[in-house]
């Protein structure tokens, strides 16, 4: 894999992943303020957008699993680190979907 297939796998990564928050952010926000009408929509959005940049990420762990020396840049990183904290949002969106149906429906 060379160092454009690399970028480019980071800035898919990053897009992905910036797509899923983004929907994740007004999902919260949405329920934040009683509406949960669009849950398990919003859901599934975020969650196939993270399976896209999940699957970005593997193609490059698989690579470097076979043995290729993979010259790793800023873009991936930074993709990395989107991914990463996209996910950890993702468990969190969900812990505040039921804190705020209890609220609003309990």
């Amino acid at each position: 894999m060379n160092k454009e297939e690399l970028q480019m796998l980071g800035f898919e990564i990053v897009a992905y992943s910036g797509d899923a928050r983004s929907t994740l952010m007004t999902l919260l926000s949405e329920v934040r303020q009683g509406n949960f009408e669009h849950v398990e929509e919003a859901l599934k959005d975020a969650d196939e957008n993270l399976k896209l940049a999940h699957n970005s990420q593997t193609k490059i762990l698989a690579d470097e699993a076979a043995g290729s020396n993979l010259d790793i840049g800023f873009i991936f990183i930074h993709g990395q680190d989107h991914l990463m904290t996209t996910l950890l949002l993702r468990d969190l969106v969900q812990d505040f979907i039921e804190l705020y149906k209890d609220k609003f429906q309990g």
